[in-house]
Order: C-alpha cells, then structure tokens, then sequence
C-alpha cells in the first residue's frame, strides 16, 4: 500500500495520514483545533504538535472556542506551566484571541464551516501531484484565506499555516495520485457531488 512519503512510518503519523489529513471535514470544533494546532506547529514539524494533540485537548478544555475565548491571564500563566503543550506566550494568547475571532465568524455566517468552505465552492480542490516535491507550502486560496482572517483579526494565520490548514481539513486533497487515500478521496467527493445534485 503506497502513501505520501512524509509520514513515513511513524505509527502516529501514518495513522493521521491514513485516518485524518486530506478528509473534509464540517465540524467548528474541529475546525478550530486545526486552526489552534497548525498555528501551535508555527517553526516545529508537524508530528512535534501531533504527538501533543491529546495534551491540547485537554488543556484547551475540548477545543471549545467559547471557552478558550474566556481564558484569563491565570489561565495563561498555567498553559506556560504545561510540559503537554508548546509553551509559547504569544502563540498561546493568539489561539485565545483566535477563539474570539472565530466567534464573531460564526454570528456572522452561522457556522466557520460554511466561511471557510465558501473559499472553495463547498467542494474540495483536489490536485494531482505525481511527487511529493510538487506539493507547494501556499498557493493562492490560501494567500486569500489567511489575508482574510487577518483582515478579521486572526494572528499566526500566515499562507503557509493556512495552506496546511487547508490540507489537513480536506479543503485541499494534496496527497499524491500514487496514494491510497488519493482515490478513496476523489471517489468520497466525487459521490458528495453526485448525491447534491441529485437533491
């Protein structure tokens, strides 16, 4: 069974590759964990954040941007006290003020969910990629994504945080057409297409 070679065989990454990365998702929790964890992995590798995501859940009260937009100077006095997480000052206080912004995107469109698909006509962009050397780091969607949410207040939301953003939330399918999960991807979306048109 082939894979995108960056997950190489490290059993949490080949499971987040196998399980998650490319998948669409359509949950706001979801959403903003991602959202919390790529702008965490700002400067580290990816799998560095991985292996800490369940210290984050936990630390993060669920992802539940309601409550970390409530968090206080205390609160974050003890995320700096947690070994679990990536101690960093300002990229903590960019992830509660994320949840703030991410709020004000909610009132505003009903869900994050239906913001951020917008950016893609509500159906993933699927690419076709021979090698893993053609993947970019941005492209366009993600220059406008990320100059939009820092329009609207969003910090550590750079192209390239947004570009793996999009990927790992299934905006984007970037795993290379050699890929297992490429054609179980293609053909997911491709029965999504069918079936709305059908309704």
């Amino acid at each position: 069974m082939e894979r995108c070679p960056w997950c190489g065989t490290d059993p949490i990454y080949v499971k987040y590759h196998d399980e998650e990365w490319g998948t669409p998702i359509h949950n706001d929790l979801k959403h903003f964990e991602f959202l919390v964890l790529e702008s965490a992995q700002a400067g580290l590798s990816w799998i560095t954040v991985l292996k800490k995501r369940s210290n984050y859940k936990s630390a993060y009260d669920d992802f539940d941007p309601i409550k970390v937009a409530a968090y206080s100077e205390e609160k974050i006095s003890e995320l700096l006290r947690n070994a679990g997480i990536i101690r960093n000052r300002r990229k903590i206080e960019a992830s509660i003020n994320n949840a703030k912004m991410f709020l004000n995107i909610q009132r505003e469109f009903g869900s994050f969910d239906n913001y951020i698909w917008k950016f893609v006509n509500y159906k993933p962009l699927v690419n076709k990629w021979k090698d893993i050397s053609e993947v970019p780091a941005t492209s366009n969607l993600s220059d406008e994504i990320s100059k939009d949410l820092k329009k609207r207040g969003f910090k550590f939301v750079g192209s390239t945080i947004i570009y793996s953003y999009l990927q790992a939330t299934g905006l984007i399918n970037d795993h290379i057409v050699t890929c297992f999960r490429y054609d179980d991807l293609s053909t997911t979306i491709k029965e999504l297409s069918v079936n709305k048109e059908l309704d």
